[in-house]
């Protein structure tokens, strides 16, 4: 009985946690994205992780405390996606295609104060590479 009153809790309670993660909208190289924001450890860690599907134009937004040498992996992911390491000023460092459910770690190449993660091929379909801007990114909720 407890066991099965936990997981109803847990079925309601996951939607719920995901539903609270702000959102913001940004542009990539004038392309509008909505994106939710990932700016606590918490947050961070879980990522995308569990999702079986990711609407076009939707992603997240990392948002790190340091800029540093990020890095990103697929463990418990479903999706296949792409990750954008941005600077400080929301420039792209550069981007890597990522496969679902693997350890797989994909680095920024230089230092980085945000990742930005969209369905794989999001970047390529619209022309957009290393040195595209990321507007917006101002309004998400600083690293804690």
């Amino acid at each position: 009985m407890r066991r099965t009153l936990l997981l109803a809790v847990m079925a309601v309670a996951a939607p719920l946690a995901l539903a609270q993660l702000p959102e913001i909208s940004v542009t990539v190289d004038g392309h509008p994205l909505t994106a939710e924001v990932a700016h606590t450890d918490a947050t961070r860690t879980r990522g995308l992780m569990h999702r079986r599907m990711l609407p076009e134009n939707r992603g997240m937004l990392f948002v790190f405390a340091e800029t540093a040498l990020h890095a990103m992996w697929m463990e418990n992911t479903y999706v296949p996606l792409s990750v954008a390491f941005l600077d400080e000023n929301g420039v792209i460092v550069n981007i890597a295609d990522m496969r679902p459910h693997t350890r797989d770690t994909h680095p920024a190449l230089r230092p980085a104060k945000y990742a930005l993660e969209v369905n794989q091929g999001w970047f390529r379909k619209r022309g957009i590479g290393p040195g595209a801007r990321v507007e917006g990114i101002g309004r998400a909720p600083p690293a804690r």
